[in-house]
């Protein structure tokens, strides 16, 4: 990304940083911050006691497991945690003003001009109505007509999308997952505000966008903005943090110097989290604790993973010189180009690469979605992409799906019962056994009965993609296919649900196919791995060797862009 881009932006990067004194007042201070939401009865503590600042060229993380209270201290910094929350400061500061009688106005004059927000859903966070452009003007108040249209292809630019001109007359719904969250954060630093709140800013970008990103967040607090950062993602804390604050249950039980947390870790909780992170040291192990166990300093003893038998003769998925254009046109070009692999009982296969590399075209061409326009997919030895639907149907309880986002995939006018029973439907379970095998189903993903009459809606994140892995293994399909499914995860749910994943494979032989951006997630979980890049595989096998010694200058490329933790201390180690 150019330096000569991001200058030109209508930000605080106009300070040099040579003015800019971090030691100097803070552009947030919080004293004895505490934030409740009243309830029917009692108004319910969800943060505090609390205390908080943010020093101009400086970035703050925030992190923790969902539910510790990370983002609802970052929305009372702009007056978002809504009419039914009660909040109160010993001192409540905002660029050297006492905010804590700010009434709604005052917020709105604060919003995009003193504090960007970034919110993590950014297909929420866009008007779906309004054009990129529009978006893009509508942040840049101030800014005189006949700059904006040039302003706003800057903006696009520095924050990683290459074809402005291309975007800038499109809907959000138009645009990847990737995408959007760049567009979002471009809107966010339009306005020039002095203090960046960033909320998972990296969640749903592939690790070479990531680090764009990152640069970006950069450059800013080396300006001297300050940042706020939210992420379940440590190493990209590691990457970008000065200081960090470990919230758990909305208190904060550890905080300092980003690298002496990291590495030295002081609170049983912090050295929780960091032993969940999965990578090359985690392969074979849990990476959820065992926390009956009082042996080890973070709570609970390392222990290895079931042991998984991979049939290498029992071939589950064949696909063969697949490829795929979207398009009328012959010359369109292609999302999926002469694509080939195998999959074997019991083997876990990772696909990885950009966002359109391909990696989900390929996902729904295996799932018999999408059609390929030449090639072949087989399943269990028989032609699966070449049959019409009607002879397909009776054959899909085999193959099932675990989605990135359970939520949209369930019908909410189910109970969790109904939603893993449906499953069951093409099996020809009925009745008494269908219930008992979904109670069954229940306990084996860590649930238990209580879940059966609940609704998704109330169910968190977590239980939500259990229920979604229950639903899948229901019918004991042969192939699973993961799409994303712990992206959206903290880093402790996240390693509860890959070992659940990793139990119930080793229990039922499936084989799985495991699309990711987090190549963390996937050198933990993937015994082969596909890298692919403009719709094409660049490298492949197994994952040890391709982590180690990638041949491709592009999987060079993913890996080097990869976030990393510093080395941790011999006594800090989760054993």
């Amino acid at each position: 990304m150019s330096s000569a881009v991001i200058s030109e932006l209508p930000v605080a990067s106009a300070r040099a940083a040579a003015n800019v004194n971090p030691r100097g007042e803070p552009v947030v201070r919080i004293e004895n911050l505490t934030i409740g939401f009243r309830g029917r009865h009692a108004t319910q503590p969800v943060v505090g006691p609390l205390d908080l600042s943010v020093h101009a060229g400086e970035c703050v993380a925030l992190v923790g497991e969902s539910g510790s209270g990370k983002s609802v201290t970052a929305r009372s910094l702009v007056g978002l945690n809504g009419a039914n929350a009660e909040w109160h400061a010993e001192r409540f500061e905002i660029a050297g003003k006492d905010a804590r009688r700010y009434r709604e106005r005052d917020w709105r004059a604060i919003r995009g001009r003193q504090i960007g927000y970034v919110l993590q859903d950014a297909l929420v966070s866009l008007d779906p109505l309004w054009r990129v452009r529009d978006l893009v003007a509508e942040a840049q108040r101030g800014v005189p007509a006949r700059e904006v249209r040039e302003r706003s292809a800057d903006l696009l630019r520095s924050v990683g999308i290459d074809d402005p001109a291309r975007r800038l007359p499109q809907y959000p719904h138009q645009l990847s997952g990737g995408l959007r969250q760049r567009v979002l954060i471009g809107t966010a630093i339009a306005g020039g505000a002095s203090l960046l709140v960033t909320d998972e800013p990296t969640t749903a970008l592939d690790m070479t966008v990531q680090r764009q990103i990152l640069a970006l967040l950069r450059a800013r607090r080396d300006a001297g903005d300050a940042l706020l950062l939210i992420s379940h993602d440590l190493a990209v804390v590691a990457d970008l943090a000065d200081r960090v604050l470990v919230m758990r249950a909305g208190r904060v039980v550890e905080q300092g110097a980003t690298h002496e947390v990291l590495s030295a870790p002081r609170h049983p909780y912090t050295r929780q989290l960091l032993a969940a992170i999965p990578g090359p040291a985690s392969r074979g192990f849990r990476l959820a604790p065992d926390t009956r166990s009082t042996d080890n300093p973070a709570g609970g003893a390392r222990i290895p993973l079931p042991h998984k038998r991979i049939v290498g003769e029992n071939r589950v998925l064949s696909v063969e010189s697949v490829t795929k254009r979207y398009g009328a046109q012959p010359d369109a070009p292609a999302a999926v180009d002469e694509v080939s692999f195998t999959l074997a009982k019991g083997e876990t296969l990772g696909i990885v690469g950009e966002s359109g590399s391909g990696k989900s075209t390929v996902a729904r061409i295996v799932l018999g979605l999408l059609a390929p326009d030449s090639g072949q997919v087989t399943l269990d030895g028989q032609p699966w992409s070449s049959l019409p639907e009607s002879a397909r149907r009776p054959r899909r309880a085999g193959l099932q799906l675990i989605a990135q986002d359970p939520y949209s995939s369930f019908d909410p006018r189910y109970t969790v019962g109904q939603i893993i029973g449906e499953s069951l439907d093409a099996s020809g379970v009925r009745g008494d056994a269908r219930r008992r095998r979904v109670l069954q189903l229940l306990d084996e993903v860590r649930l238990g009965s209580g879940c059966y009459d609940r609704y998704p809606r109330e169910l968190s994140g977590g239980q939500r993609q259990r229920v979604a892995i229950a639903r899948a293994f229901a019918p004991n399909p042969a192939l699973l296919v993961a799409d994303e499914p712990v992206s959206a995860l903290d880093v402790s749910i996240q390693a509860q649900v890959l070992d659940l994943l990793a139990d119930l494979q080793a229990e039922h032989g499936t084989a799985m196919l495991f699309i990711s951006h987090d190549l963390g997630v996937v050198h933990h979980v993937a015994d082969r791995i596909i890298v692919m890049r403009h719709g094409r595989v660049v490298e492949t096998g197994p994952v040890e060797r391709v982590f180690n010694a990638p041949t491709h200058p592009y999987t060079a490329s993913l890996l080097d862009a990869l976030p990393s933790l510093p080395e941790r201390e011999p006594h800090a180690a989760f054993a």
